[in-house]
């Protein structure tokens, strides 16, 4: 595994799965994370806290105003809320999880025939090194831009395996069309003027992000996502398999998400908390931007 300051800024490490098979004494330097921020939620009566969860079959067909006030709530206090019974079918949901498993049990050389290349953030890799003391995540990617469809890469997407291309395909044109649903309904809850949201986001940028976090030996020294927040309308997570990691931050104590079966988590992104404060109300307190690490 080479260092940072060996392979160069703007590179990336390649790869932590391979590293976290081998034998070893201590993390390596680059992995270890600040202790400035603790990794583990306080105890106490906060630690009892949840974030929201909605249900798409009420805020459709059912207790429509009663679920857009939860809605609103989830978004103005959370920025975070796990999505139920939102439409998105089962088969579709559980092959894409199945090919993810499968693209990560690759050999490294399969998987680096869609690496990322050289001044590119999309393909396969790690953190992207900006900076020579840079914390690195535990963790693999592959990141791509889904649409437009001609900002597609010809040498990711249409160069898969066909079961995972098909299996991606259909799950993205799913998301994507869920996507719109629900930014109608937050500009509903939200009194934005659904025009406004239709004009920004209808065959706006999509783009997905496949992430493995590979086990680790001292997972109290690593990160497996730094935190942050999402530069986008809306994030809609999935998790693959049962375990738990992911991590959302309310008044300055990360709380633990349990998603539950069949369910998304979905982050309120910066893009629309600007484009709810340009319609001249406040969703966000500025010390409430809605974070999240894993």
């Amino acid at each position: 595994m080479e260092s940072p300051k060996a392979l160069g800024l703007g590179s990336s490490l390649m790869s932590v799965q391979e590293l976290a098979k081998e034998p070893m004494l201590a993390i390596p330097q680059p992995y270890i994370r600040s202790e400035e921020e603790p990794s583990i939620l306080s105890h106490g009566s906060d630690s009892l806290q949840t974030i929201p969860v909605i249900d798409m079959n009420r805020l459709v067909f059912g207790q429509t105003d009663l679920e857009l006030e939860n809605l609103h709530f989830a978004c103005k206090e959370w920025g975070f809320f796990q999505l139920v019974n939102h439409g998105v079918g089962s088969s579709v949901v559980e092959k894409l999880r199945n090919e993810i498993q499968g693209f990560y049990k690759l050999p490294l050389e399969e998987k680096m025939r869609y690496k990322r290349r050289e001044g590119d953030v999309e393909g396969y890799g790690q953190t992207v090194l900006m900076h020579e003391n840079q914390t690195v995540d535990w963790a693999d990617r592959f990141y791509m831009i889904t649409n437009p469809v001609h900002r597609r890469k010809d040498h990711l997407l249409p160069e898969f395996p066909s079961s995972l291309r098909e299996s991606l395909e259909s799950y993205i044109s799913e998301l994507q069309k869920l996507a719109m649903t629900l930014l109608g309904l937050i500009a509903k809850a939200l009194k934005i003027e659904e025009r406004e949201i239709e004009e920004m986001f209808d065959d706006g940028m999509q783009a997905v992000r496949l992430t493995y976090y590979p086990p680790c030996p001292q997972p109290e020294k690593v990160m497996g996502l730094t935190a942050h927040s999402d530069g986008t309308g809306i994030t809609i997570l999935l998790q693959v398999n049962g375990v738990q990691g992911f991590q959302v931050k309310r008044d300055g104590i990360w709380i633990p998400v349990n998603v539950l079966p069949d369910a998304f988590v979905v982050n309120v992104g910066d893009v629309l908390e600007v484009c709810h404060m340009l319609s001249r109300s406040v969703l966000f307190d500025k010390n409430k931007i809605p974070q999240s690490k894993r």
